[in-house]
This record gives C-alpha cells, sequence and structure tokens, in this order.
C-alpha cells in the first residue's frame, strides 16, 4: 500500500475505486466496503484508493477532545487497512479551515480534482464534509456532473446487530471483548514495551509481564481479567491479563500486565502485543495473597479452556 500525506501526491490512474472515512476500527463492517471496492477494481482493471483524515476530525471540532478513545492507534488503523489490501491510501489534514468545506466542495475540490474517481463507495451510515451533511442522497444527486458512479455498501450483521465502531467501543467499555472481537473480525489488542512491576505476582508463582501503552485516545477495555493471547517476537503465547490498579497488593495507577503460560524469559524493554481473547471476571480485593493465588489458578484453567 502507498501512503500519500498529501493529496496533491497522488497521481490519478484508471478506473479508480474510492472511499472516504475515518475507519477506526477497521471492522467486519469497514472489511465489508474494502472488499466491494477489490472486486469492482477487479473488474474494471482499477486501483482502489482509501481517503482518510489526520488528525481524527473529532479532535479537531470536539472541545472535550481529550476524553476521546478510539479502537486502533492511528498507527495500527494504517496497518490493518493494509492488511486489507487497499493500494492506496490518502491521508488529509483536517484543520477547522479543511472543516468548513461544504460537502459538495469537498467532493469537487479534492476527491474529484485530485482522484478522478471512476467509482466511489461508501458504507450504509457514511456522512462527510461541513456538518457531516454529505450523503448517499447528495452523492447520487452530483455523480452525473462529476463523471462518477456510486455504490452504498449494506449493513454488516453480528448476531443480529449492525456492525460499527460506537457498537465496538460500547463493547470494550463494558468489557465484553469476545462480542467485540465477533464485530471486529480480530481481536482488540494492546501493544507496548514490557516495564518493570512490583514483582508480586512472581513471589506467588504468576509472574506477570507489565506493559507501558500509549493510553491518550486509546481505547482501553473495562477491567477486569481477561483469557489472553501475547505476542513476542513473532510468536504466540497462551496467557491471562488483568486490566486495573490490583486492589489486594497496591491501590495503584492504572497496569496493563500479562501472565504468559509456560514462558520463563527475560522481555524487559521488548514491545509485545497483548491479544484479548474473553473477560474472566472482574477485578476484586481479595484478604490475602494466599486468597488470590487460589483465585488465579482458578483463573489459569478457565482461561485454558478458554483459549483451546
Amino acid at each position: 500500500m502507498k501512503v500519500y500525506n498529501c493529496i496533491k501526491d497522488f497521481k490519478p490512474t484508471a478506473n479508480t475505486i474510492v472511499t472516504i472515512g475515518t475507519f477506526d476500527g477497521v471492522h467486519l463492517g469497514h472489511q465489508a466496503i474494502f472488499n466491494r471496492m477489490k472486486e469492482e477494481a477487479a473488474k474494471r482493471k482499477g486501483t482502489t484508493v482509501l481517503i482518510t483524515f489526520s488528525p481524527h476530525p473529532r479532535m479537531v471540532l470536539q472541545k472535550d477532545s481529550q476524553n476521546l478513545k478510539f479502537i486502533n492507534t492511528y498507527q495500527k488503523k494504517l496497518e490493518r487497512i493494509e492488511k486489507a489490501g487497499i493500494d492506496h491510501l490518502v491521508v488529509i489534514e483536517f484543520t477547522k479551515e479543511f472543516a468548513n468545506n461544504s460537502s459538495e466542495d469537498f467532493i469537487s475540490n479534492y476527491v474529484v480534482q485530485y482522484i478522478q474517481p471512476q467509482l466511489i463507495v461508501i458504507g450504509y451510515d457514511h456522512h462527510f464534509g461541513k456538518n457531516r451533511e454529505g450523503n448517499i442522497e447528495l452523492l447520487e444527486k452530483v455523480k452525473s456532473n462529476f463523471g462518477f458512479e456510486v455504490i452504498q455498501v449494506s449493513p454488516y450483521y453480528v448476531d443480529g446487530q449492525p456492525v460499527s465502531s460506537t457498537r465496538v467501543r460500547k463493547l470494550l467499555q463494558e468489557g465484553n471483548v469476545r462480542e467485540a472481537n465477533q464485530m471486529l473480525g480480530y481481536e482488540y489488542a494492546l501493544t507496548g514495551k514490557v516495564v518493570r512491576g512490583n514483582a508480586i505476582g512472581r513471589t506467588i508463582g504468576f509472574p506477570t509481564a507489565n506493559i507501558e501503552t500509549p493510553k491518550e485516545f486509546k481505547l482501553i477495555a473495562a477491567n477486569g481479567v481477561y483469557a489472553c493471547r501475547t505476542l513476542i517476537k513473532g510468536k504466540l503465547y497462551k496467557g491471562m491479563g488483568n486490566i486495573g490498579v490490583r486492589p489486594t497488593i497496591d491501590h495503584g495507577e492504572l497496569t496493563i500486565e500479562i501472565n504468559i503460560f509456560d514462558f520463563d524469559e527475560e522481555i524487559y524493554d521488548e514491545t509485545i502485543t497483548i491479544m484479548f481473547v474473553d473477560r474472566l471476571r472482574d477485578e476484586k480485593k481479595f484478604e490475602s495473597l494466599d486468597a488470590l493465588k487460589e483465585q488465579l489458578e482458578k483463573d489459569r484453567e478457565q482461561s485454558i479452556q478458554l483459549l483451546k
């Protein structure tokens, strides 16, 4: 995938298939759009182009932008888009000045002028332009003037629910990673550098790797104990993780830690990725370390069963 950080750098090609959006989750609904684009590109011998924005429009337009939380970091989003098989990614710098473009001006002065699409593919609920006034009706209205076609992709349903980034965020905030993963089409994950903790877990037979992950704007799933997979130096390991303040030990700041099964290597300063498969229980304060150890043994057995 070729990335353009200025739309003017893109050189239009024949039979270009375009989509537009922020694509935070790169979930199954987004993937359905990408798949339709690739199908059309194959039929027309064309290429696929995704137009996105940085920073996220809400970070510029919302007064409480510090409270925004996204499913993927910006870099991880780009990686997932590339993995989905998109040919070209055009990143438009989102500013307050840019936000004043009407939806029709955006299509005319940016998409048509610099990308020259043959076909625009959008999701069922997509809106764009000033005050999000642009939608499928506007595209249908102007398509003949600008010489492109339009396809709107229907909602993608999982268990009767339409997949959306909003729905996935809500599930993660509730700790329901299992259902969130079903909508994402991959396992919700946190990536970070392994840092030193207080090593109490080691004294009770459950050593953990604590990770330091960028928490600003990154959505951290609800506190609790989870069955997890961990990617270390290209290899996957099973384990159980905890998001929380460790009330039995120190009532400290939020920590993210993983007990990796059948693993005994020194990995301080290594960057690892923890993938959350299912939530086992709430975080709980125990009367003693022995009581905590007894519960952790149960958690381990449950995790082994879930990760089979």
